[in-house]
């Protein structure tokens, strides 16, 4: 049986197109960017979540020396979440990285990892992906992943 799947996703042409909440939470993706490690690929990527509360958290990339030790901005900052905040659902999660030539989207590991935390809390995470001054929106993880991995 042949099936279909839809994305539905927003792109924007600047960031100043963005929802202001979205834009502040790309500014705070952008500024972990400075944070981040990565003295291999040159490549720092910064996640920021905005919680239901209103608070914003951050983190980088940290890069290792022995491949693939190291962790992505994402899956950095989700764990961190997981372990401080996770009676506080995330509403949104933005990503950006430097250098910023093109939109900054997860790989696949952080997005079952978003997916994750969408389960635990019985909510989606809108995501932001921003880079190069523009930025595309999705509603939920399962739009970057619509296969997922479940047990």
């Amino acid at each position: 049986m042949r099936q279909q799947k839809e994305i539905i996703y927003e792109q924007f042409d600047s960031l100043q197109a963005l929802p202001t909440e979205d834009r502040a939470l790309v500014e705070a993706a952008t500024e972990a960017t400075l944070r981040a490690y990565a003295p291999y690929s040159h490549f720092r990527v910064g996640a920021a979540a905005r919680l239901l509360s209103g608070e914003i958290i951050t983190a980088a990339n940290c890069e290792s020396e022995v491949f693939p030790s190291g962790m992505c901005a994402e899956r950095s900052l989700l764990h961190y979440y997981a372990t401080n905040y996770a009676t506080d659902p995330i509403e949104a999660l933005a990503i950006a990285s430097d250098p910023s030539e093109r939109e900054c989207y997860p790989c696949g590991a952080c997005r079952q990892v978003i997916l994750d935390a969408e389960r635990r809390q019985q909510s989606p995470i809108r995501i932001i992906m921003a880079g190069g001054g523009t930025a595309t929106t999705v509603e939920s993880a399962e739009s970057l992943l619509p296969f997922t991995f479940m047990l």
